[in-house]
């Protein structure tokens, strides 16, 4: 069987090796070249870390509403990694710096920094490995902040308590574990690329690509910091460079993967809609005409028989017509008031109902509230026809109070209590109200007809 997620990721991986290569000779030829030391661009700095801060902390946000959407485990980490870092990068680095005057950090800021850098490195190496789905996703979320503030208070207190030596200086001198600790971050963003690497691999998710992406580049500028391990707020460092564009990537990625994952949803919605279509309507009918040619089967008397036949499947002709049109003008390839029109005009071809619509040209309905404004009026009206006795129904799209109503009223026999006692078919219309954010209102007197009413969602 062909692998259709194969070509995909082999021209990914070319694409990632090359990224590799070019990244490689880059770092070696300024080495070589004894350019790594980076300019002294003190207010330079600042920004870029602000600007680090802020990218990642939308990367945040967005991880979270794909958390909200899909529920993966995976997001929430990312999530919290971002969070860490961008808190992090303003609170120990660029508070610090705008507080004081420009110069080589304080031994506490700058072990706090580092140490938040290594907790969300950490994070982002464990996150692919994380296959999980969480079914309580807002609790899910409210823990994952209860994690930062602990965790970046831990970040805090046990930087106060680490005694090393000195940082790193302009004049040469430095901290190994300084050096020991950007090493360990390469380390992590290279797990972290070679996790995404294989998810990628695995299913095919083009959020997967983009951060395998990203780390690459996050790992090659802690490769920097590395070969050129200075803290001081003065200068800005070619891995500073290569951090920033990792968050742009990230930004990318994390954006086109919600996309994808709302367009995911809005599919399956979809799906589910026309199921219910075809189950409230044209399977009804179907199911009567396999009894009827059962009931044939077994020697029921012909006239009896094939008159309701012929009604069943008159109906069921009737049900697919109404249906292609529902279903038509919720895709946009009919305008809706016309489909709506063309099905009143069948409706009312026999003389037995008398339909008077008025559509306000200034409401518009969205694509879902379409199809579900389609289906309660089409219910409104069967009910008048069917049950109610009405000789007479109004229908109104307009608006009121500045919102957009929908009413069905009609001239029938009306009927006492409430829309829960009065048969499947208005239990339907509140659903389907209710599943675009509709509110939903009956008034019935018995021998005075009955009234419908749906207020939708604000605009």
């Amino acid at each position: 069987m062909h692998d259709t997620r194969a070509e995909p990721y082999r021209s990914w991986l070319v694409g990632e090796l090359v990224l590799v290569g070019v990244l490689g000779l880059a770092t070696v030829l300024l080495a070589a070249a004894g350019r790594l030391e980076g300019y002294a661009l003190p207010q330079a700095r600042t920004a870029l870390d602000t600007a680090v801060a802020v990218m990642a902390t939308i990367v945040a946000i967005l991880a979270a509403v794909r958390f909200l959407v899909e529920g993966r485990g995976m997001d929430v980490l990312l999530g919290v990694g971002f969070v860490i870092t961008g808190i992090g990068t303003v609170a120990f680095g660029v508070v610090p710096t705008l507080a004081g005057d420009a110069g080589p950090v304080g031994r506490h800021e700058a072990w706090a920094a580092i140490g938040a850098k290594v907790l969300a490195a950490l994070i982002f190496a464990f996150a692919p490995f994380v296959q999980r789905r969480i079914s309580g996703r807002k609790p899910a979320l409210a823990a994952a902040g209860l994690v930062v503030v602990g965790a970046l208070t831990a970040v805090w207190l046990a930087a106060g308590a680490i005694g090393l030596g000195p940082l790193i200086a302009r004049n040469g001198e430095s901290a190994a574990g300084v050096i020991l600790a950007y090493a360990l971050l390469a380390l992590l963003s290279m797990v972290a690329v070679i996790g995404f690497s294989l998810r990628f691999r695995r299913h095919g998710r083009d959020l997967d690509s983009w951060l395998a992406l990203a780390f690459t580049l996050i790992g090659f500028a802690n490769l920097h910091y590395v070969l050129t391990p200075d803290l001081s707020a003065n200068f800005v460092l070619h891995g500073d460079f290569l951090r920033l564009l990792a968050f742009g990537v990230l930004l990318v990625g994390v954006w086109r993967a919600i996309s994808q994952a709302e367009f995911g949803r809005a599919v399956a919605d979809e799906r589910a809609r026309v199921a219910r279509e075809i189950h409230d309507g044209l399977a009804q009918y179907l199911f009567a005409i396999s009894t009827q040619v059962s009931m044939l089967e077994v020697g029921a008397p012909l006239e009896e028989t094939l008159p309701r036949l012929k009604q069943a499947s008159i109906a069921a002709q009737q049900e697919a017509r109404f249906a292609v049109l529902a279903l038509s003008s919720a895709s946009g390839t009919s305008p809706f008031d016309a489909a709506l029109r063309r099905y009143v005009d069948f409706l009312v071809a026999d003389g037995e109902l008398d339909v008077e619509m008025e559509i306000d040209p200034a409401v518009t309905l969205a694509p879902d509230e379409q199809i579900e404004v389609f289906r309660i009026v089409q219910e409104g009206l069967a009910n008048a026809r069917r049950h109610a006795g009405a000789t007479r129904a109004d229908v109104l799209i307009g608006q009121r109070a500045g919102r957009r109503v929908v009413v069905v009223r009609d001239d029938g026999v009306g009927f006492d209590g409430d829309a829960e006692g009065a048969g499947q078919g208005l239990k339907n219309m509140r659903a389907r109200a209710a599943s675009i954010e509709g509110g939903f209102s009956l008034r019935s007197t018995p021998g005075r007809g009955t009234a419908i009413e749906v207020v939708l969602r604000a605009v």
